[in-house]
């Protein structure tokens, strides 16, 4: 009987069972490649990053728990433990939103308690908050669509207008005038910085980023030129009015 040449030798083939394992190995090795294994407080982070991206671009009505988790590489249980619900998921975005522009600003309001003029730096770190990170972008959503959640945004924007009149009044003693005249300074940044981010593009020419980036920057020392001037004239009424009631005295 004829030898079979080597090139005709028949492969073997693995048993049912065998090719069976293989491919659940190749399976389970494919999932642990794309969910990355995550602390429960990063996991929570995680989400939270990608649910403020996909609200800042299709809107809180088109946020959808399964995108979130394939962006993230969770499953859609460990969103609900976390979060409990979308709702839940909502309004932790623009809790984060909320506390992380507060964080920034007190933390301006600081540097000024050491003699640095704060005005410019608040405008800055606000926008960075606003812009960059999308903040802005998903409160507009959130305000169109019904959805703020709470006060909290009024809340801290209050503590924010009470720490920078303390700011003033460690600086100015007396001559300082009342808290309403810091708190709409607050307000007016606020819905400056708020508008050139959702509506500036719109009120400008065509420009790159980079060029949009600069204008930003210009209408930010602008503004903090407005202010700082505004807030420097308040004081100066206040020493006129105590200087001609002491003489009327």
């Amino acid at each position: 009987m004829a030898k079979r040449a080597p090139s005709e030798r028949v492969k073997s083939v693995p048993p049912t069972s065998e090719r069976a394992s293989s491919k659940r190995a190749q399976s389970t090795h494919a999932t642990s490649e794309k969910r990355v294994r995550r602390t429960a407080e990063d996991a929570r982070s995680a989400i939270l990053d990608a649910a403020s991206k996909r609200m800042a671009e299709v809107g809180p009505g088109g946020l959808r728990l399964q995108d979130v988790a394939a962006d993230v590489g969770v499953s859609h249980p460990t969103i609900l433990h976390h979060f409990g619900s979308r709702e839940g998921l909502v309004a932790a975005v623009v809790h984060r939103s909320v506390d992380a522009l507060h964080a920034s600003l007190v933390e301006e309001i600081g540097k000024g308690r050491r003699g640095e003029k704060p005005v410019l730096e608040m405008l800055e770190a606000a926008a960075r908050v606003l812009g960059p990170m999308g903040h802005a972008r998903v409160v507009a959503w959130l305000s169109l669509a019904g959805e703020i959640p709470d006060t909290r945004g009024s809340e801290n924007i209050e503590r924010i207008a009470r720490a920078a009149h303390e700011l003033r009044r460690h600086h100015h003693g007396e001559d300082t005038p009342p808290y309403e005249d810091m708190y709409f300074v607050i307000i007016l940044s606020a819905l400056a910085l708020f508008g050139d981010v959702i509506v500036g593009p719109m009120l400008h020419p065509p420009e790159d980023e980079r060029a949009r980036e600069r204008r930003g920057k210009r209408f930010r020392a602008w503004l903090a030129r407005l202010l700082q001037s505004h807030l420097e004239r308040g004081e100066e009424a206040m020493v006129a009015a105590r200087t001609k009631t002491r003489r009327g005295t």
